[in-house]
Formats: C-alpha cells, sequence, structure tokens
C-alpha cells in the first residue's frame, strides 16, 4: 500500500509543523510523519527563550553582528540576515497563535539577557518556552484535519530516483507493517542527533534519523563536526539547566568561591557565548579549581526566592528532584554536556538540498545561521523562520512536479534490511553497540579535541559500524518493538558519527565549538569555508564550501 500526498514532512517538532502549516496554506496536499505525538517532540526540551529585536533600543543590524560573531563567523551572513529580520514578525505571529509569554510590568513581551548578546532580546515563558510554541502551534496545525499527522511512524528510507525525491518509507510502531509515503517534495524535520553522545541534554529519541537517511541518499552533510557543548547541565544525568538561570543574574564560581568567568571574558562573564564558557568550565575543573564531583557552581540565592521560584520553575524542581539541592539557597553543580549540532543536512536560503524535491529545516539542516557556534534563544527562532521556508518552497515545487514513481520495490528493499535484522539469530547486541560509541565520542570528542583521540575515534568508529552488520535483536514481535527501533536508529547515529569525526580530524584549527589542541588558532586564510560530506563506500567524502560573507568581516572574537 502507498500513502500519497504532495509535501510529506517527516517531523513534527516546531520546523516540521510550520512547515507543514505553511505548505497547506500555500495550498497543497500535506502529510507529516513522526515518531512520536507531536508534543513530545524534542522541541518542547527548549527551555530559555526566542531572540527578537522587537525593543525600539535594539535593531535587527545588532542581532545579525551578534549572531554573526557567535558563529566565529562561520555562518552565512545572507541566511543570518533572513533569521533576523524574520524574528520579530516570527514571535508575534507565534503569539497570535496563542503561545503564552511572559509580560513585563507595562504590558510589553518581557525579555531576558542571554549569552553572547548585545542586549537583552529574549522573549519567553519562565523556562518551557520551547513547549508554549510547541503548545500554540499544535493547535494551529490542528485546527484544519486536512494536515494529516501519521502518529509513531518511523521513516526507514527515503526514496531518491530519476534525479528527484520520490517519497519515504516508514515502519508504524503499533503494527509492524512498512507503508510508501509518496511525495513530490519531502521534509526533512527530525531534529537533533544528540545520542550520539552519552552526556547529553537531548531525548533518547534524538537519533538522527532524518539526516542520517538524507545523507544515505546522496544529500550533503555540512559542518557536523561542529557540535556545541551546553556549559550548564546538571553531572550524570546532563538535565539541561536554562542559560536563562544565567540571564536572570546567576553566577557560577569554583571550589575557590571565584567568579571565574572574570577571567575567561571580563564584559560578558557568565553571558558570554556558550562554547566561551563551557571551556572555562572544563578548564577550571582541570586545573584543580573545581568541586570534588568535577563540577562548579551555578549560584543563583542572591536572586532571591521570588525571582527564582517564578521565572525558573523547571531549573528548581530540577535542581530538588535529580540533585537533591534547593536552588534558592544552595548552589547547582553543573558541567557541560553536548546539547546542539551546528551541522546537519546542507541546505541553501530556500531550505533547498542538492536533490530536487528535498528541503530541510531546524536542527536536522544547516543553512547555515549558526556557524561554528549557536547563540542561545536562536535555535527556536530558526526552526520557525526556516520551517517556514521550508514548507513555502515545497510547496511551490510540489506544484510544479509531476506525481512521484514511489512502487512496491522501493518498499520491499527497505523492508528487507527490517527483517534480515528480524531474523538474524546471532550477533551484535544494539544496546551494547550504542554504549560503546556513546563513550567513543563522550571520551575523544569533547569540548577539547586532541589528535590522537581523533585518530583512535576515526578508527573505533569504522569498527563499530563494522560490528552493526550483525546486529541483532532479541525481541522479534511486530507491535512496538522498540529493541528493532533502537537497532534502526543505531545505524543512523554510526552514519553520523562517522561525518563528525572525519570532518573533526580534517579541520586543522580552532573555530566556535571545535577546540583543536595542536590548533589552538582559528585560521581564517585555510578554514574559512563549510565541510560538507556525501556519502561512499569508502565513507564520507569530504569537501568544502565558502562561506557568505556580506557585510561583516571575521576579527578576533572577545567578549
Amino acid at each position: 500500500m502507498t500513502i500519497s500526498h504532495d509535501v510529506l514532512v517527516v517531523g513534527a517538532g516546531l520546523a516540521g509543523q510550520r512547515a507543514a502549516l505553511q505548505a497547506f496554506r500555500s495550498g497543497v496536499d500535506v502529510g507529516v510523519i513522526s515518531k512520536l505525538h507531536p508534543l513530545r517532540s524534542h522541541s518542547g526540551a527548549a527551555q530559555g527563550g526566542i531572540n527578537a529585536a522587537l525593543d525600539p533600543k535594539d535593531s535587527v543590524k545588532d542581532h545579525i553582528y551578534d549572531t554573526v560573531k557567535g558563529s566565529d563567523y562561520l555562518a552565512d551572513q545572507d541566511c543570518v540576515e533572513i533569521l533576523c529580520k524574520e524574528a520579530g514578525p516570527t514571535v508575534i505571529e507565534m503569539e497570535h497563535m496563542g503561545t503564552i509569554f511572559n509580560r513585563a510590568p507595562d504590558g510589553s513581551l518581557d525579555r531576558r539577557a542571554f549569552g553572547g548578546a548585545s542586549y537583552n532580546r529574549t522573549i519567553y515563558s519562565a523556562d518551557r518556552t520551547g513547549l508554549a510554541l510547541l503548545q500554540g502551534l499544535y493547535e494551529e496545525v490542528g485546527r484544519d484535519p486536512r494536515v494529516r499527522i501519521y502518529e509513531e511512524w518511523d521513516a526507514i528510507d527515503l526514496v531518491v530516483r530519476e534525479g528527484r525525491v520520490q517519497g519515504v518509507v516508514a515502519l508504524q510502531r503499533k503494527t509492524g507493517k512498512i507503508e510508501g509515503f509518496a511525495a513530490k517534495a519531502v521534509v526533512i524535520a527530525t531534529g537533533p542527533a544528540g545520542r550520539v553522545y552519552g552526556k547529553t541534554t537531548n531525548s533518547h529519541e534524538s537519533t538522527g534519523d532524518g539526516c542520517s537517511l538524507a545523507y544515505r541518499a546522496g544529500a550533503y552533510l555540512k559542518d557536523m563536526e561542529f557540535v556545541q557543548f551546553h556549559p550548564t547541565c546538571l553531572p550524570h544525568t546532563s538535565i539541561l539547566i536554562t542559560e536563562g538561570a544565567r540571564g536572570e543574574g546567576g553566577i557560577l564560581r569554583n571550589s575557590k568561591g571565584e567568579r571565574f568567568m572574570e577571567r575567561y571574558a571580563p564584559h560578558f562573564k557568565e553571558l558570554a557565548s556558550r562554547d566561551v564558557v563551557s571551556r572555562a568550565i572544563v578548564t577550571e575543573v582541570k586545573e584543580g579549581r573545581g568541586f570534588p564531583d568535577g563540577t562548579v557552581h551555578l549560584e543563583l540565592m542572591h536572586l532571591g526566592k521570588e525571582k527564582v521560584e517564578s521565572k525558573l520553575q523547571e531549573i528548581v524542581a530540577y535542581a530538588r528532584t535529580f540533585a537533591g539541592i534547593d536552588p534558592v539557597v544552595q548552589g547547582i553543580p553543573v558541567f557541560p554536556a553536548q546539547h546542539y549540532m551546528m551541522g546537519g543536512v546542507s541546505t541553501n536560503s530556500r531550505a533547498e538540498t542538492n536533490i530536487p524535491g528535498l528541503y530541510a529545516a531546524g536542527e536536522a539542516a544547516c543553512v547555515s545561521v549558526h556557524g561554528a557556534n549557536r547563540l542561545g534563544a536562536n535555535s527556536l527562532l530558526e526552526t520557525l523562520v526556516y520551517g517556514k521556508i521550508a514548507g513555502q518552497n515545497a510547496a511551490e515545487y510540489a506544484k510544479k512536479a509531476s506525481a512521484s514513481t514511489l512502487g512496491p520495490t522501493d518498499i520491499d528493499a527497505a523492508t528487507s534490511v527490517v527483517h534480515q535484522i528480524l531474523e538474524r539469530k546471532e550477533g551484535e547486541s544494539p544496546a551494547k553497540l550504542r554504549s560503546e560509541l556513546q563513550s567513543t565520542m563522550d571520551e575523544l570528542v569533547g569540548v577539547y579535541r586532541h589528535p590522537d583521540d581523533l585518530i583512535n575515534a576515526v578508527t573505533r568508529v569504522a569498527q563499530l559500524k563494522e560490528r552493526y552488520r550483525s546486529v541483532v535483536v532479541a525481541d522479534k514481535s511486530t507491535v512496538y518493538n522498540l529493541n528493532l527501533m533502537e537497532a534502526i536508529e543505531l545505524g543512523h547515529l554510526l552514519d553520523l558519527a562517522e561525518v563528525i569525526v572525519t570532518g573533526a580530524l580534517a579541520r586543522t584549527e580552532s573555530r566556535g565549538a571545535h577546540v583543536r589542541t595542536d590548533y589552538p588558532k582559528r585560521d581564517d586564510a585555510k578554514w574559512m569555508k563549510h565541510t560538507l560530506a556525501q556519502i561512499t563506500k569508502e565513507g564520507p567524502s569530504i569537501s568544502y564550501l565558502p562561506v557568505t560573507v556580506t557585510e561583516y568581516q571575521p576579527k578576533e572574537r572577545a567578549y
């Protein structure tokens, strides 16, 4: 059986739903497949806020500059300009859809400070901004039943033939049946791939499925070596402590009681860009100024009980529940953990990939507006701005394209791969392989990257990919077989890990979140370019693409 839509969106977080809404408003038939209920999408985990220069004292130009500077000048400035110009209208549109933002005493949208920003332009909903946006958008999409959402379907193959995308093959979790979804245009919006690491703020479902499927189908992946580590996460659990906590006035202190960010970023201190703060924390701990548990402390006590408990409600709950401390009276132990992928499926400013009919948006894509380091509160903005652009352009493409030709052979090819895993009687455990992969990435491809570690990581990932060929599952059933889904997701994680470590080894400079101990300086003469990876039988084929520079020439980045 084949289901047909003009535009098929894979993923139902903020980028996916915004793409679906815009495609539908453009007059085409739209389907959305998601392995989760849309309100459980990882977009809902975003806490701190969404950036927009809405204050008359602020400016779009300053937002653009802050974003380019934060990216360590690797962002494409034409794409950043689109992002920042659309920020204000996007926030207002989401408010009109029902998103409830915090208000200032005069009734205007309240704003908090965020890292790397020269002005307080982060609009927020307590510390649940992603969830507030997701709820408003979900209600808007749900107003019209003609936008068909297929919940708990896992995309397992992206079909490209005759020089264009033809559709997706997907597996339904509750029945185990595999079906084809024919589409004239496909939008990849499957979110992050953080579970390539063990210590990550990402949900367990964040396995980079769409990135991997696009890569296997011939799409370029861009800048995958740039992995963001969020500076303030709870140890052991890696639960995120929002940058909004520092935006409200939180202070980082080491075991000596020093406000150590004064040494690393004398002007911005705790609100320097995330890569700067993460490296500062790691350095403090490595040089013996951390606490016995290998952390530093984030102090909120001086802000007062009322402010902390009203504006940082989830953070208070997380600290009390998972760290056993009360942030109203105690410092929160924190240490960096993987948080965001600056890289993704390579797109241009129209959200187009190198495959006709294939589009991408959100964290699954790399347009690139974040370059080597994303500023906090620009990610929610990107999902909505470029989700809308992806939906618009996918719809326009679909209106002109001929019908797709997804057929039984396409479904049979994907089914065969799944059946091989189910029918195999002995082999490698997906849980064991996944644990080894995550340990490899945690140990060898972290905040600081050593050349010998990267070489070791390349070897280890290659060995894991070879062992994955004999992956086996204990559960042979067809209904909600999460053991099978874990095995399929592991294949995606291995694909992306290989691209990350290959790109990191090749880039012999330090820029943004990518820091090489053997090449500690940024090298604009050699490396002012994006990394592109394309799949081959031998592994990722690496090439490069110039960075688009319009107004802001690269210069030393200081906070």
